[in-house]
């Protein structure tokens, strides 16, 4: 059963959040195998599209955000996007669109930044937003400050809270056919909402900025703690369970923790396409476009890239799409 577990350091601005995704995330590449168009994903694709998993369920647990939290890279290379996206309620899924042969070896700038152009995106897109409101993103490239690529996912993300929130993080994420997990360490915040300081210090965003800055790499009890978390390696992630992990690691610090979350309170594959979202998309074609897909296929058949599950609208179907709501008929059965 995937399960998430957060923890704080006792007295010290440290906070801590760990991951195992299993049946979750093994739902994910089942449903990829069994798509007969694209296949499964090539193993160097899976172990990056489950570090964006776990990632992406790190971030939204420790942030605590009521909308979707979407983590994308795209770039220049055979993978042309990665998509993985956790919501507020941990349901998560994920996608990769993949053009062309990857070596079994491939690692991330092979696949998505062969000639460094490539990006991550994370999005915050919130759940009851106003009209009109666009939601956050923000992009890095997927090379350092001195342009020499980034050769993990982990360096990525890292690299991005620095720029995005002045905070420092330390990520260890791995990924197989069987488990995606990650473990986050971060500094708390110096300054701002749900922080050391509670949200009535009196002092601007840019002020809460500039003295998060202004402790990047200085705190001792985060350096500390992130050398112990760097010492984690890619087997004991997969293979350890958490209770053994935070031992190792931390037998000498005092954690506090809290409720593990777990089952339907954890992390747990879920999937947001519908008929009716697809209805919308093959009415934003038009009615000349969904016409000429008819008399070539004699239906339209659209399947969901994170789930796999197939709609098909035939001639009837798609007439009803472009028909006023007071004057349409039944709808042929649905075919799943």
């Amino acid at each position: 059963m995937s399960e998430l577990h957060k923890f704080l350091f006792d007295g010290l601005p440290v906070r801590g959040v760990i991951v195992r995704l299993t049946d979750a995330w093994q739902e994910i590449l089942a449903r990829r195998a069994s798509n007969t168009t694209t296949g499964a994903y090539p193993p160097p694709v899976a172990e990056l599209l489950g570090e964006m998993t776990a990632a992406a369920t790190l971030m939204q647990a420790n942030i605590k955000f009521n909308g979707s939290l979407i983590l994308q890279i795209f770039g220049d290379g055979p993978v042309k996007v990665a998509v993985a996206e956790a919501k507020p309620d941990l349901s998560l899924r994920a996608t990769a669109k993949v053009i062309g042969e990857l070596p079994a070896d491939a690692r991330l700038p092979d696949m998505v930044n062969e000639n460094n152009k490539g990006r991550c995106a994370i999005t915050l897109d919130p759940k009851d937003k106003l009209p009109g409101t666009t939601p956050y993103q923000g992009v890095v490239p997927l090379f350092d400050d001195d342009g020499e690529k980034l050769g993990k996912l982990s360096d990525v993300l890292q690299h991005y809270m620095l720029q995005s929130e002045q905070l420092d993080t330390t990520l260890v994420l791995a990924a197989d056919d069987k488990v995606a997990a990650g473990l986050l360490i971060q500094r708390l915040p110096v300054k701002g909402e749900g922080n050391l300081e509670g949200a009535s210090s009196g002092t601007s965003g840019k002020d809460h900025d500039q003295a998060n800055e202004d402790q990047i790499g200085r705190n001792e009890d985060y350096n500390r703690i992130s050398i112990l978390a760097s010492t984690l390696t890619r087997d004991e992630l997969l293979t350890l369970d958490v209770e053994t992990i935070l031992r190792r690691l931390f037998w000498e610090e005092k954690l506090l923790r809290f409720e593990p979350q777990m089952g339907l309170l954890g992390p747990h594959f879920a999937c947001t396409c519908g008929r009716d979202r697809v209805a919308q998309m093959i009415r934003g074609l038009g009615v000349q476009e969904a016409e000429e897909i008819l008399a070539e296929r004699g239906d339209i058949e659209v399947g969901c890239d994170f789930c796999g599950k197939q709609y098909r609208f035939d001639a009837v179907d798609t007439a009803q799409i472009f028909t006023p709501p007071g004057d349409q008929v039944p709808a042929s059965p649905v075919v799943q």
